[in-house]
């Protein structure tokens, strides 16, 4: 049993309750995050509901089926029919939760700033229910002091005193799509609660489910820890990025100079480049942060300078590929151009802000005959493109006057897509040690 030594009356019950596995537990969003995290805290004992206002994904779940790459249907199935999980799109369901967890969306709008509707959209739903004792334990990326800033007021204009009868806490959701070796279960839990008793209970809510939980001294350093995280890949993607841009004007093989400096055992840590940013965390977080710094009258440098090489890094892959055309006396107009992989990254289906999207829309632009090929993308309906993944990505390359790897999905051989191919771009070095004369590299 978890220590309740000088905890609000509330807290220690609720601290009891999860720490005993008696307890009823919320999961607000069901989606890439939402759905994992409801399968594990279910999986622990609780009884979990989950709320989505997507009602093919409340019926999918209640149904025993996954449509989440990193859970199985039977997972799913055997908690749904243990009573251990269900969907709903009613906030009323959650009621009798002695803890919830928000896992919804927080894009940003075409201004630049964070979208935080989705968040307070659930807050606002959950007032009716809210009762105590409660913890609250917001997951969506956004920027330092949402928590205590939006959150706060919100859940105390129910009349509850959030760190005596309510609970409100910021875990950053750590989820990377794909992964095997680092899952929701065994990737340390950062917790940051708005009081010390809003961590002791966020903590006890989620230490019986994860493996580690790592608690911080606030919302606020919580919520900054996962902008971190992920401005630190996106400087170093960029850096690595526009290294790849200067080796090209110097001639020099950029992937063979970054497995050469990877030999470094210290001081060095290995990025490749690539054709862009995708997915729902690295292009967008760090501009959660650049847009809070200008409250406070700062500029971001690095994070605008990474955004600015990274989301440029699609057009300079098109240009490549209109150079490399005209080396062989053909326009990039009219030409047939057969794109590998749309997701985001390998082995996943998921093309939010897939740089293979943007790489698509420029050469069609530019009056290219566009096809692609995704063993986990059936089809990519962007902007009413109507696309299907080709069947056949030999016989695909083979027609195509170009092919381009934009996604080097394991599934994939490209050698063979790559034999039958009149030109190649590779943008993620798939192609290693092919000394193809059609080939070109990133």
């Amino acid at each position: 049993m978890a220590p309740t030594n000088g905890l609000p009356p509330a807290a220690a019950e609720l601290v009891e309750k999860f720490s005993t596995g008696q307890a009823r537990v919320g999961v607000i969003g069901l989606g890439y995050v939402g759905l994992p995290l409801a399968v594990i805290l279910a999986e622990s004992g609780y009884q979990v509901t989950g709320i989505d206002l997507d009602p093919a994904k409340v019926q999918a779940v209640n149904d025993g089926r996954s449509y989440v790459g990193d859970v199985t249907n039977e997972e799913v199935a055997q908690l749904v029919t243990a009573g251990m999980l269900r969907a709903s799109s009613n906030y009323d369901d959650l009621a009798e939760a002695d803890g919830v967890s928000i896992s919804v969306p927080t894009p940003l709008r075409k201004t630049g700033d964070p979208d935080l509707s989705f968040i307070m959209g659930a807050a606002r739903a959950l007032l009716p229910i809210l009762h105590s004792p409660m913890a609250i334990i917001l997951e969506s990326t956004t920027y330092p002091g949402t928590t205590r800033e939006m959150l706060l007021p919100e859940i105390e204009s129910s009349g509850l005193k959030v760190g005596e009868e309510v609970f409100l806490a910021f875990s950053p959701e750590r989820v990377d799509p794909g992964r095997t070796d680092w899952t929701t279960r065994n990737t340390p839990k950062v917790i940051g609660g708005v009081t010390e008793a809003c961590s002791a209970v966020a903590a006890a809510m989620y230490g019986r489910a994860l493996d580690s939980v790592v608690r911080v001294s606030s919302a606020e350093v919580a919520e900054m820890t996962k902008l971190l995280e992920n401005t630190f890949r996106a400087v170093n993607i960029a850096m690595v990025n526009e290294m790849a841009l200067m080796c090209e004007r110097l001639g020099i093989d950029v992937w063979e100079v970054i497995e050469a400096a990877a030999t470094k055992p210290f001081g060095f840590m290995k990025f490749t480049p690539g054709p862009g940013l995708g997915g729902h965390c690295i292009p967008i977080d760090p501009l959660y942060l650049s847009w809070k710094l200008k409250s406070v009258k700062y500029n971001a440098r690095f994070i605008e300078l990474a955004s600015e090489i990274n989301t440029g890094m699609p057009r300079y892959v098109v240009q490549r590929v209109q150079d490399a055309l005209n080396g062989q006396g053909r326009a990039l107009h009219g030409a047939r151009v057969l794109v590998v992989g749309a997701a985001f990254k390998p082995d996943v289906s998921d093309t939010r802000e897939s740089p293979a999207l943007d790489v698509i829309g420029l050469l069609r632009e530019k009056g290219a005959e566009v096809s692609y090929y995704d063993p986990h993308v059936p089809a990519v309906d962007q902007d009413g493109w109507g696309l299907v993944s080709v069947a056949d990505p030999v016989q695909a390359a083979s027609a195509a006057d170009c092919v381009v790897i934009v996604t080097n999905h394991s599934a994939v051989d490209h050698h063979q897509i790559a034999a039958a191919s009149k030109l190649i771009f590779d943008t993620r070095n798939a192609l290693r040690g092919s000394k193809l004369d059609q080939l070109v590299r990133l």
